[in-house]
């Protein structure tokens, strides 16, 4: 029998998150195990109007192509890629691993090149993005993978994960539209502030973020979504943060990360595991010793840490900030092939906002 709730996911991807209109160009990435969300998809792109189609992909290709390729094949990028980038309209990206670990024995340098490789597509995605000329979205179908990963059953993970896309309300749009406009309070209020301090257990971390734009996320670039975020000054970082949740790289985990700022750069970096994996994506390029992206996470629905960063770095009274690449429409000047988030839990901290107290134990006190 159907899940009643993938419609439902179908239905507000369709008609909120992405917006397509007759005659849009909608590309569904995805993979086998997502069968059931995609023929859901183009059902209800098909009655709004759209035209869509599917991009199916296979975890083993990316194993094969990163086990077996040379430097050269695996730097390459099909010419067929960046004529999709400029012909769609519309992009939902479904995750439905079957098996989270699946790159998890490759040598980090090869992943590292592939990301370098793609990294002109995806800076080409955030900038018809910014220019309004192209909705994309990231989504997740639930996989007993992923549910493993959650240290949850699978009947379990699917009520996690469809409790946090707010699909147990009668009207789910409506609840994503009540978030956009408190969020969006949020938002207002952080654009007109100067310098951010996080205070935490072994963290006391400054950036500047003058001049640079708060984005409010509600339902639409990420489903489930709930976080407000910005970039910061490149150069101007400082101090010291302890990542409270293991960052996951490539199926790769990497625990206890502690970072260093001095001029909006690492100097320093430890972790507790994959230390190694650490230091070679520092190494990556220029920017991937820099934050691309702050951001704080209000989906309160999110209570728990799951493995996988869609939905912890949204956990309601965390931050997460990135290192490598920014988005354009924050003014970020940061260019990397890298964008790592790292979460924080400030459930115990405080934030400050050019010396005043914002921001205590998970909540903001605007």
């Amino acid at each position: 029998m159907a899940d009643p709730r993938v419609e439902k996911m179908a239905q507000v991807l369709v008609r909120y998150s992405l917006a397509l209109k007759p005659g849009d160009l909608f590309r569904i990435i995805a993979p086998p195990a997502a069968a059931p969300l995609v023929r859901a998809l183009y059902k209800e792109a098909l009655l709004a109007g759209a035209n869509p189609y599917l991009a199916m992909t296979l975890e083993e290709t990316d194993e094969l192509l990163l086990r077996h390729g040379s430097d050269a094949q695996i730097g390459y990028v099909s010419p067929m890629m960046r004529q999709e980038i400029e012909e769609i309209n519309a992009t939902i990206r479904i995750m439905a691993s079957e098996n989270t670990r699946a790159l998890s024995g490759i040598d980090p340098r090869k992943v590292a090149l592939r990301r370098q490789a793609l990294s002109d597509l995806q800076k080409r995605v955030m900038q018809r993005s910014a220019e309004g000329t192209l909705n994309w979205c990231v989504t997740l179908f639930p996989t007993n993978a992923a549910a493993q990963d959650a240290d949850m059953s699978l009947s379990d993970f699917e009520e996690f994960v469809y409790r946090a896309c707010k699909l147990h309300y009668n009207d789910p749009v409506a609840e994503w539209r009540r978030t956009l406009e408190e969020q969006q309070q949020i938002a207002d209020f952080l654009n007109t502030c100067s310098v951010i301090r996080l205070v935490a257990p072994d963290t006391d971390l400054t950036y500047r973020v003058a001049g640079r734009t708060w984005i409010n996320c509600a339902g639409d670039r990420n489903f489930p979504d709930g976080e407000v975020f910005s970039s910061c000054d490149e150069t101007a970082t400082e101090g010291y943060i302890r990542y409270t949740f293991p960052a996951i790289y490539a199926g790769r985990e990497v625990e206890d990360i502690r970072l260093w700022f001095e001029d909006g750069k690492v100097v320093k970096a430890t972790a507790a595991k994959g230390e190694d994996l650490l230091h070679s994506l520092l190494a990556m390029d220029e920017g991937a010793r820099r934050l691309g992206e702050v951001a704080f996470g209000t989906n309160y629905d999110i209570t728990r840490f799951s493995r996988n960063i869609l939905f912890d770095e949204k956990i309601g009274g965390t931050v997460h900030l990135a290192l490598g690449a920014g988005y354009p429409e924050t003014g970020s000047r940061n260019t990397s092939a890298l964008h790592w988030d790292m979460i924080c839990d400030m459930r115990q901290g405080e934030a400050y906002a050019d010396g005043r107290l914002i921001y205590k134990e998970g909540k903001f006190l605007i």
